[in-house]
């Protein structure tokens, strides 16, 4: 922020009491620095295949918790912009977001709310509660209404565990639409452009109680599927060893499964495939 070069000392708004929300101070003193709230100039729209745009990312509790996944690949228009992209991000240690829509504008809200959930905490000596957290970022999300409307959407999905919930209860999932508004979703969820396919292969694989690793292969087979569907959903890669990103959230806090895991995990399922190539029946 604002530095006095000449006396070495911070400018007089870092010691001025206001909101506890980094956001919102940056808006008022250094606007420029949010660049979801930059609008395109009137009549501009950018164009689809111009910008890398992320696809599918899920989300489904199980009886630890809740997970969270996505694949790795950002699409322009027909073309493959990058094969190993992160769309899931620790939001802090009980919190994780991923994101569809625009890449360069997702990474820069994942950042900036990650910052904002940080700041919270040390102005307020608390942390934020699950719901408040899913209240932040649709209002960042609102931010960005701008944008969207030019074609820069940006659509996150937000899991976390809540300690204050029922036993059972305490994975949950939120969605938003590109104008902020919040959905709290029960089992699974999906978003992106391969979600209707990924949504569908959770709806028949979902069940309540699913351990860590039936969790974990119900995700893979979801994102198979959808990239079976959509050319803008990648599946695992075993050539390149790119495979899909997939988390857990726990009493115990946020866990990235390995590599190693994932990788074991994936190739499992594209075995299962060579027999069953349109994937596994629902659980009687």
């Amino acid at each position: 922020m604002t530095w006095n070069e000449n006396r070495g000392r911070l400018g007089e708004e870092f010691f001025t009491p206001g909101s506890s929300s980094f956001a919102e101070f940056l808006a008022a003193h250094r606007p420029e620095l949010l660049s979801t709230r930059r609008v395109l100039p009137d009549g501009v729209r950018a164009a689809p295949d111009q910008v890398p745009h992320g696809t599918t990312v899920l989300a489904l509790s199980y009886r630890d918790g809740v997970l969270i996944a996505g694949d790795r690949r950002a699409t322009m228009g027909n073309l493959i912009a990058q094969r190993d992209l992160e769309k899931v991000h620790p939001a802090d240690d009980h919190t994780a977001v991923a994101f569809a829509g625009t890449v360069g504008l997702a990474l820069d809200m994942v950042k900036l709310y990650q910052v904002e959930l940080t700041h919270f905490e040390k102005i307020e000596g608390v942390a934020m509660t699950l719901d408040g957290k899913a209240r932040r970022l649709a209002g960042m999300i609102r931010q960005n209404l701008g944008q969207a409307m030019q074609g820069l959407a940006v659509v996150p999905l937000l899991t976390g565990y809540d300690p204050s919930a029922p036993e059972g209860e305490r994975g949950r999932i939120f969605s938003f639409d590109i104008a902020g508004g919040l959905y709290e979703k029960t089992g699974f969820h999906a978003e992106g452009s391969g979600s209707p396919y990924a949504g569908g292969a959770l709806k028949k694989l979902f069940r309540k109680g699913l351990d860590r690793r039936e969790a974990a292969l119900a995700a893979l087979q979801a994102l198979w599927d959808a990239a079976d569907d959509d050319s803008a959903t990648g599946g695992p890669d075993i050539n390149r060893r790119i495979f899909p990103i997939v988390a857990v959230i726990t009493e115990d806090g946020f866990e990235r499964l390995s590599e190693q895991e994932t990788e074991a995990l994936s190739r499992e399922l594209v075995e299962q495939r060579r027999d069953r190539p349109d994937g596994p029946n629902a659980a009687p």
